[in-house]
Order: structure tokens, then sequence, then C-alpha cells
């Protein structure tokens, strides 16, 4: 693949806690430019970036990175930022609760999230590195069950990213209208080409255009 193949497929991120707006701006334009997927940015600069870049695709994250916060809170989030201008929300799922085998509130929780946001984009993050096998297929179930549109491997943030074994994991388990994305310590052309053979839809980088401009040696 080309990275002009690869790069409409990428959620281009930055989600660190030190990012500041001079950052994301710059974020942005790249992402205009190389014509990636999306930014993927935290909820609180998506009013500004809607307004300076109007025809931007943007993604926020929200109950993140750790998803133990309240349900209210991250309907809260998430229903601010698509008003604020968002086209996607990318949420981390309750891992506690997953993990107490609370199948029906971590769906509840997923759909309520959805609803909240209607026919915009839903993503939900399950934070495979922290998962079992059988919690991994228990999540597929929960978020087919919740309506989300994709699930997505990783915040980039834990103990490990993304697997190329879960995406054969979740080709298995997740319903036939839910999407894959795959984040977390994916740097390179070769691993993002890998990824999308396997079956992923997007890849959340936040290197993808860096390694793009050094394959061209700008």
């Amino acid at each position: 693949m080309t990275f002009e193949e690869i790069l409409p497929h990428v959620d281009h991120t930055l989600l660190a806690a030190t990012a500041t707006k001079g950052e994301i701006e710059k974020l942005c334009e790249e992402a205009e430019m190389y014509h990636t997927a999306s930014v993927c940015v935290p909820s609180s600069f998506v009013k500004e970036i809607r307004e300076r870049h109007p025809g931007l695709r943007i993604c926020a994250v929200a109950g993140f990175p750790l998803g133990n916060m309240s349900k209210a809170a991250k309907v809260f989030e998430s229903r601010q930022a698509v008003l604020d201008g968002a086209d996607e929300i990318d949420i981390v799922l309750h891992i506690g609760a997953l993990k107490d085998g609370n199948a029906e509130y971590v769906t509840d929780e997923i759909a309520a999230v959805k609803e909240a946001i209607g026919d915009y984009v839903l993503k939900v993050i399950i934070e495979t590195c922290l998962l079992t096998e059988e919690e991994k297929i228990l999540a597929c179930e929960c978020v087919t069950k919740g309506g989300a549109d994709y699930i997505k491997t990783s915040t980039g943030f834990s103990t490990k990213g993304a697997d190329l074994s879960d995406i054969a994991l979740f080709k298995k388990h997740i319903g036939k209208n839910v999407k894959i994305k795959a984040a977390g310590g994916i740097h390179t052309k070769k691993e993002m080409e890998d990824f999308l053979a396997a079956g992923c839809d997007r890849i959340g980088a936040s290197g993808a255009v860096k390694a793009y401009l050094k394959e061209k040696g700008m």
C-alpha cells in the first residue's frame, strides 16, 4: 500500500496531557494537507477546531483514558463534544465493570452514549492489554449489543498498544456492522499496512504523517 492509500484510514492523533493549542493547530493543518480520516483530540479542543477548520472531520475522546468515571459523565462529555462540532466519539468502556462480569452495565453505558450522540460515530476502546481473552470476547459482545460503530483496541496510555492477534479475535466475535480500529504503538508504514490487511478500517496514530514525510525525504 502507498501512504496515499493508508492516510485516509488514519485518525491523526494528539491526546497528550501537555498538548497545546499550537500543537493541535499543527495537527489539524497536517490532517487537511495529507487527507487523514480525522483528527483525534481531547474534547476541550473541539469547538475551536470546528471554528477554524469547518471542513475537517473531528474525533473527540470521552471518558479517557481510564474509563471508570460515571456513566452520566461519559454521556455528558460525549454529547457536549458533538454539540461543539465533533463527528466521532471514542470512549473507554468501564474496564472494572467488565472484569466484574457486569456485561449489563457495560452494554447499557455504551448504549447510553450512542443514544446521546445519535447518528454520530461511536468507537469503544476496550484496552486489550488489560483483559483476558474471555474478557475481550465479552467486550466484543457488549460493544455489539450497545450499538457502537467501532471496537478499538487501546488508548495508547496503558501497558501495551494494538496487537494483530486481537484483530483476529475481534473479527470472530463482533457483530457484522461493527468496524475495527487499532491504536497504540503503531508507528511504521509496515505496521499500518499489517493492521489494515488484518481487517481494520481505522488506525489511530500520532506518527503516520511523520512517517510519510520521512519516506518522501521531507
